[in-house]
Order: C-alpha cells, then sequence, then structure tokens
C-alpha cells in the first residue's frame, strides 16, 4: 500500500517538473531548434530570392561552391584567431579585475558598479561608439597617440588590413569584459574565507593561495563563463559588420559575414544557410575539443 502510494507521488512529481518545463522546452523547440533544422534543410537547396519559384535539391551545389571558391578557410581561420584572442584576453583581464575588486579596497562597490556600463550598451551603439574612436581623422584614439607622439600620423584603424581586426578584438574585449569580472568576482565571493585563513597560517604564499585555492573552487564558473564567451564571440556579427563590413580586403570577413553576404546580399539564402551549417559544425567541434580538454585538466 504504502509503495502504491509513494509511486503515484513521484508519478505526479514528475508530471509537474515536466508541466513546469513544457513552455520552455516549447520556446526552445521554436526558436531554437526548428529554424536550425530548416536551415540545415535549406542548404541543400537551391533556393535564391530573386527567383523564388525556382526552388529545387541542387546536389550538393552549395556546399561544391563553398569549398572551390576559396572564402571559407580564410572566414574560418579569421573566426577562430578572434575567438581565441578574445576569450583568452577576456579571462587573463578579468581574472586579474575580479582579484583586484575582490580586496577591501577604497571605492570597490562604486567600481563595481561602473564597470558593468560597458556591458549595458547594446552592441550596436558599441559598435558605432568605437568606430568614431577609431576614425582615421576625427578619432579621439588617433589626436591622443599622436598629441603623445606614439604615432607621428593620424592612422586608419579599420582600413588597415593588418588593424582593422585588432581594433575589433579590443571593442569586443571592452564590450565582454564586465560580464566576466562580474561572474568570477561572484565566483571569489563563494569561497570560504576559513580556506585562505587556514592557508595563511600554514605558510603559504600567495601563489601557492592561488593555485591550489582560488582556482579549484572557480573551475566549474571559469568553465561556465569561458563557454558562454566561445558561444557568444563564434556568433558576432554586428561588431563586424557595423565597423568594417567584413573588410578591407576580407581582413574581418568571419563566418558569420561570409553567411550573411551570401544569404542577404546575394541573395542566395541556400547558401548562406550552407555556410551556416558548416559554422554550426566548426562551433560543435570547438566545444567538444574545449569539454575535452576541461576534463582532462580536471582529471589531472
Amino acid at each position: 500500500m504504502q509503495t502504491g502510494i509513494l509511486s503515484g507521488r513521484k508519478l505526479k512529481d514528475n508530471m509537474f517538473i515536466c508541466f513546469t518545463l513544457l513552455p520552455t522546452l516549447v520556446v526552445v523547440l521554436f526558436s531554437c531548434f526548428i529554424p536550425v533544422v530548416q536551415s540545415v534543410y535549406m542548404s541543400f537547396f537551391n533556393y535564391i530570392l530573386s527567383s523564388v519559384g525556382n526552388y529545387f535539391w541542387n546536389n550538393f551545389q552549395n556546399y561544391r561552391e563553398i569549398f572551390t571558391e576559396g572564402e571559407l578557410w580564410p572566414s574560418v581561420a579569421i573566426t577562430l584567431e578572434y575567438v581565441f584572442i578574445v576569450v583568452a584576453l577576456q579571462l587573463a583581464l578579468g581574472m586579474l579585475l575580479a582579484l583586484i575588486l575582490n580586496r577591501n579596497i577604497i571605492g570597490r562597490k562604486l567600481m563595481r558598479s561602473l564597470i558593468l556600463i560597458p556591458w549595458i550598451y547594446p552592441t550596436v551603439i558599441t559598435a558605432l561608439l568605437w568606430s568614431w574612436l577609431f576614425h582615421s581623422e576625427y578619432g579621439v584614439i588617433n589626436y591622443i597617440l599622436v598629441q603623445a607622439h606614439i604615432l607621428q600620423k593620424p592612422v586608419s584603424w579599420l582600413g588597415s588590413v593588418g588593424l582593422a581586426l585588432p581594433s575589433i578584438i579590443v571593442t569586443s574585449i571592452w564590450k565582454q569584459l564586465p560580464l566576466m569580472i562580474i561572474m568570477l568576482l561572484a565566483g571569489l565571493q563563494s569561497i570560504p574565507i576559513e580556506m585562505y585563513e587556514a592557508a595563511v597560517i600554514d605558510g603559504a604564499k600567495s601563489f601557492q593561495i592561488f593555485r591550489h585555492i582560488t582556482m579549484p573552487f572557480l573551475r566549474n564558473v571559469i568553465r561556465t563563463t569561458v563557454l558562454m564567451s566561445i558561444i557568444l564571440n563564434f556568433k558576432q556579427f554586428p561588431l563586424f559588420w557595423i565597423m568594417t563590413g567584413g573588410g578591407p580586403v576580407n581582413a574581418t570577413s568571419t563566418l558569420a559575414i561570409y553567411s550573411y553576404r551570401n544569404a542577404f546580399v546575394n541573395l542566395n539564402l541556400g547558401k548562406g544557410a550552407a555556410v551556416a551549417s558548416i559554422w554550426l559544425l566548426i562551433l560543435l567541434l570547438t566545444y567538444f575539443i574545449f569539454d575535452k580538454v576541461f576534463k582532462v585538466n580536471e582529471i589531472e
């Protein structure tokens, strides 16, 4: 009798959980899963907006064009370079600033509030703001560097093949760094103070405390924030399109730019969907590599 009561209660609990999760699952289904499946399906068809009625299976023609026209691999390289540099610098600077803001310093609460300002700005506004800052003639950055005699004359930051991507990287870090700092700072504040006090009593040095106490406690926080940053930067589009449009000479043409050009500039939705499908596979592969490396380091 008691077993039947427990089984009935467990069934009700499971039904309640399913009922609670149902709205979220419906939203994910219609906003993520179905569009992804539709995009992959569309990538195998001739789907050009200028001739909507001419819709047919094109025998992998979209993928053949992508792999033969020579723009895919440079876009992949630029995307991976951008993601790796931005995520690495964000983690390093975020950890440094989080450690500083976790100390008992003057104005700590004010600095914690002000540091969120770049993150609050919409990405489009950030791109427009930094486009003016990097402007070759009227930009504040050129003015300061010339007045400080660091540069002899103004530089075309966004118009130079070698400087366009670093300029976007700086903008991206400025925009995203506050979130990394706040996440790491929250992780630091969850570490029991007794752990540090015991380590100091035992004579541990600052680096030893950081390595054997801080980092192990922050492992899950770092894993989550880095993964979020990887996904966010892999799909970064507004900064690139507004600041450089993928130029100059495709120096900042990421997979997002490459897909957008094919789909909405050349009006070839099938080819744009094919690029997006390859883009998704590379993102998934990057995630699995990251997860594998993180688990190996965790075991060690």
